[in-house]
């Protein structure tokens, strides 16, 4: 079994919200955890998350989508009380929904750094904490989705680094604080995974490229679906020891 194989009903019985849910690793994870016997609320601002859910039901699970804005505490509260009302319990949170642009540090925009921090640090926060009394009854798992840019330099990013170094942070004081009562709190921090926002990523004029050559000493960058088994299995009882931790998913860059 390859370490991308969904493995059949590992979370049948739970409940599981993923931010994030439209696309790339978000999207991934949602489906892994669809196919692993999960109920999940699959979460995103975009309109495509309901073709994620219909496509968890379509293989034969069970799935709601809710499109909501979670750098909103209505909407990042949004798939909480879903699946609350709807299952009456939350096992899993996987805190994936990110945005990722670049600039000359000092050349950020105001918005542009708002607006990173909404969604990559402040929305994070804002369900986590809605989702947490929840997960202390279920004795239940969040996972983040930080970022090699939290473990290391990475230039013109420096919002979104902020943001991921926040998130880290944030896995970490959680982690020690829910654990006597429960709750594990890991993250993830993805390399250079080909993904629709790396993709789309627009860089600055006048940049030193060979800046980059240490993202990935891999020959190509892997797919959302790496990440998505790392995520499942941090969420699953096979890590059921491992708390405050974060898994680089990034090929070697950081060894």
């Amino acid at each position: 079994m390859s370490d991308t194989t969904p493995h059949p009903n590992r979370f049948a019985g739970k409940v599981a919200v993923v931010t994030g849910a439209a696309s790339g690793i978000g999207r991934e994870t949602a489906l892994r955890l669809g196919a692993e016997g999960a109920s999940v609320i699959a979460v995103d601002i975009a309109a495509d998350v309901d073709g994620v859910a219909a496509q968890i039901v379509e293989a034969g699970g069970t799935a709601l989508a809710v499109q909501s804005d979670v750098s909103e505490r209505a909407g990042a509260e949004a798939p909480v009380d879903a699946a609350l009302d709807e299952y009456g319990q939350l096992d899993v949170l996987c805190n994936i929904a990110g945005i990722l642009a670049a600039a000359h540090s000092d050349q950020v925009p105001d918005e542009q750094w708002e607006r990173i921090i909404a969604v990559n640090l402040t929305g994070v926060f804002y369900t986590t904490r809605r989702a947490l009394p929840a997960l202390v009854e279920s004795k239940g798992s969040i996972v983040m989705a930080a970022s090699t840019s939290a473990l290391s330099g990475h230039p013109w990013m420096t919002a979104y680094s902020a943001s991921k170094g926040g998130v880290l942070a944030m896995t970490r004081t959680l982690a020690m604080e829910y654990a006597r009562r429960g709750v594990r709190v890991n993250a993830v921090a993805p390399g250079g995974i080909t993904t629709p926002m790396v993709g789309g990523l627009q860089l600055p004029d006048d940049i030193d490229f060979s800046l980059f050559d240490r993202i990935s000493p891999l020959d190509e960058f892997r797919g959302p679906e790496t990440v998505a088994s790392a995520i499942c299995f941090l969420a699953a009882p096979e890590a059921a020891h491992i708390n405050g931790e974060v898994l680089r998913v990034d090929g070697g860059t950081l060894a």
